[in-house]
């Protein structure tokens, strides 16, 4: 490892561009913006010069610390020239760079819909201008004065931009992280011919998918290594169960296509110094998180009770994260007046009324609120004393990963991450102090019950044998170093790959 990263120059370690539509705490709608957050921090205290680029939302932008404007660009889709801002994150000296094109980003709320929820009408244009930014800044500005050796682009917003840089002589290695294939950037042919983009790009071996022009597939097939976010989500997508009509693709490109296990910020993620908590704790007095407990049932209005089996939920209301099997198993367990739930998301309207609805009926036991709080989501970690993530798939998964560090066991679907992640409560796991949550094999309400079923039967009849598969949790390394070492190393073999389909090129053709 170290061996290969010698070879390339930068007395500031590897030059690393990391391109994402969202990046916490500047803009955040799920784990990606986690991800862009921590990622190119945990490479810059691994020595390396890594620096982050996104649009200029007004929520990031007033948020910059430091803020100015480095230089103006011509960009082709744009009616006036982009500005380049430079600042870096409110709470940390990465650099950042913001594209401010008020036209395609100046819009408040959520990234990538308006105010009813609906995609912006004009995504296409947005992300393609962010993508030739990306692109452009890549190549170095004069402006900046800095060139990264790796380009690191992020799901479908930033899936253009190694498609741009394909038949650019000299162009950084790119390397291009998929979070979630089910959100691939699918647009009709009408909208290719409109956005001016080279119609050498159309066909099967560039842009279209089944007639339709996919972001997603640009980071896939031009990039020269692709990864997911966790080992065995990486082999899920490449079956047709899981691979969203992708899985060939992934599978066609073999050995450039491998799965990285996210990490957790634990500077962010730290029930013994977390500021956001009522009540600091770490493994040697776990007790004391029963003062989070009874401060989230009296926010929450449920009732104050330390014996009480308080469940929790932080995530967004779609079908992939399976709340309609919370839903389905709900009513059940709060015949029980010792079981209480809270609830933390936003999506799906149906989805909203129904847990209003039961939270309605159980106003002592269920408390619900809609939106995201990121002092909440600490809150609930901290304060519940499980955690549901029923997902029907999940790439990697993050709460899991919070809620063993604070904690808080999660139940959750054996599935990609979640399956890399959390040791089944086996009567073994327990014995040998391996466990660390529950697992159960189908996404369905049944087999969420059970899971429930056995964390309650131990939570009530062992107490000792919970604190010890709690303390066992809260033990497990996720930090990012360890992520990050994974990614330097694919990052070498991203430059690698460039550098030799660089000298291939360059040989002289066989008389």
């Amino acid at each position: 490892m170290e061996q290969s990263l010698h070879r390339y120059p930068s007395p500031d370690g590897l030059r690393v561009l990391m391109a994402s539509s969202e990046a916490h705490p500047l803009i955040k709608t799920g784990g990606l913006a986690d991800v862009a957050g921590s990622l190119p921090i945990a490479l810059r205290d691994l020595g390396q010069d890594a620096r982050l680029i996104l649009p200029a939302y007004p929520r990031a932008a007033r948020q910059l610390r430091e803020p100015k404007t480095l230089c103006e660009i011509k960009v082709p889709g744009a009616r006036s020239s982009v500005r380049i801002l430079s600042g870096s994150l409110p709470d940390h000296d990465l650099p950042v760079y913001l594209v401010d094109a008020p036209e395609h980003f100046a819009r408040e709320g959520n990234p990538y819909t308006d105010l009813s929820g609906r995609d912006w009408g004009d995504n296409a244009e947005r992300f393609l201008l962010f993508s030739r930014v990306v692109a452009q800044l890549a190549q170095g500005l004069p402006a900046l004065d800095w060139r990264p050796d790796v380009l690191h682009t992020n799901d479908w917003q930033t899936g253009l931009a190694p498609a741009l840089l394909k038949d650019v002589p000299g162009r950084p290695a790119t390397v291009f992280t998929i979070h979630n294939l089910a959100y691939q950037g699918l647009f009709d042919r009408a909208t290719f011919d409109r956005i001016g983009l080279p119609s050498s790009l159309w066909g099967m071996t560039g842009l279209e998918f089944h007639q339709r022009l996919s972001f997603i597939k640009g980071g896939i097939v031009f990039s020269d290594r692709v990864n997911t976010v966790s080992p065995t989500y990486a082999q899920e997508v490449c079956t047709p169960s899981r691979g969203c009509g992708l899985d060939g693709l992934l599978r066609q490109i073999g050995t450039r296509f491998s799965g990285i296990l996210n990490g957790i910020d634990y500077r962010e993620w730290d029930p013994a110094v977390d500021p956001l908590i009522l009540q600091p704790y770490d493994q040697g007095n776990f007790g004391l998180k029963a003062e989070n407990k009874l401060d989230l049932q009296r926010e929450f209005g449920l009732t104050r009770n330390e014996g009480a089996f308080l469940l929790g939920y932080v995530g967004r209301l779609v079908e992939q994260k399976g709340m309609d099997l919370i839903l389905g198993i709900l009513p059940g367990l709060l015949q029980d007046p010792d079981v209480q739930c809270v609830i933390q998301a936003s999506g799906e309207r149906p989805l909203e009324l129904a847990i209003q609805t039961l939270a309605a009926a159980h106003p002592r036991q269920v408390g619900v609120s809609f939106g995201y709080d990121e002092t909440r989501a600490h809150r609930i970690e901290a304060g519940c004393d499980a955690f549901l993530m029923p997902s029907r798939f999940e790439p990697c998964g993050l709460n899991q990963l919070y809620s063993l560090r604070y904690g808080t066991p999660p139940i959750v679907h054996r599935t990609g991450g979640l399956a890399d992640t959390v040791v089944h409560a086996s009567p073994a796991a327990l014995d040998e102090g391996r466990a660390t949550g529950f697992l159960f094999d189908a996404p369905t309400a049944d087999s969420l019950w059970q899971g429930v079923q056995q964390a309650l039967t131990l939570y009530r009849g062992n107490p000792e044998g919970w604190r010890r598969l709690a303390v066992t949790g809260m033990a497990r390394d996720f930090s990012w170093e360890a992520s990050a070492r994974c990614y330097l190393q694919l990052y070498a073999d991203a430059i690698a790959e460039r550098r030799l389909a660089g000298a291939q090129s360059t040989q002289p053709e066989a008389a």
